[in-house]
């Protein structure tokens, strides 16, 4: 199973606060462990106008006025930008697929900020990690359900309707689901 480009989205008894009702984006899995960003949990008060003007950054765009999000616990110092697959930064960017890639650099901050940034974007600050094989197991502990990443879901505007959002991809309601796993 590859997640890479895939959605997780967090059962409703996560004991995790920080995950709970979540969205992860998942931009790199592998054998040697899991990296996402969770997409529907801004950060508390923090816009993209505001962190460009902390890092100096000059922008004239009511663009900018958009939430930061909080991509999760691991260095939430450090920012990420989602974006549409279309964009490339000129330093890094990871091609997660053709609708999505990841870029950590602050070149793609001046891109949007000067209007030449990718079309669909989300700013996270920290991101969601899992070593070799701990992914795997919160699934099969009914933690987590996955989904296909749409970018009309990822992108969209309204943060505390994606996590029913998401879940709708899959057919279900929140208010239909088990917290308990099923093994046959």
């Amino acid at each position: 199973m590859d997640l890479t480009g895939k959605l997780l989205i967090a059962m409703p008894a996560m004991s995790d606060p920080r995950f709970a009702q979540s969205v992860v984006f998942m931009c790199a899995y592998s054998g040697e462990g899991a990296m996402g960003l969770i997409v529907n949990k801004p950060a508390d008060g923090l816009s993209l106008h505001a962190l460009l003007d902390q890092l100096d950054i000059s922008h004239e765009d009511e663009s900018t006025d958009l939430p930061v999000h909080f991509g999760g616990p691991v260095e939430n110092g450090r920012g990420f930008v989602l974006h549409d697959g279309a964009h490339h930064s000129s330093i890094s960017t990871l091609e997660v697929n053709d609708a999505f890639g990841m870029t950590a650099t602050l070149d793609i901050l001046e891109d949007i900020a000067s209007g030449q940034g990718p079309k669909q974007s989300l700013v996270a600050l920290g991101y969601a990690g899992w070593g070799p094989g701990q992914l795997e197991a919160e699934i099969s502990q009914n933690a987590w359900l996955t989904v296909e990443a749409d970018p009309d879901l990822v992108f969209g505007p309204q943060d505390d309707c994606k996590w029913e959002a998401a879940l709708n991809k899959l057919g279900v309601s929140s208010v239909t689901l088990s917290s308990e796993a099923g093994h046959a």
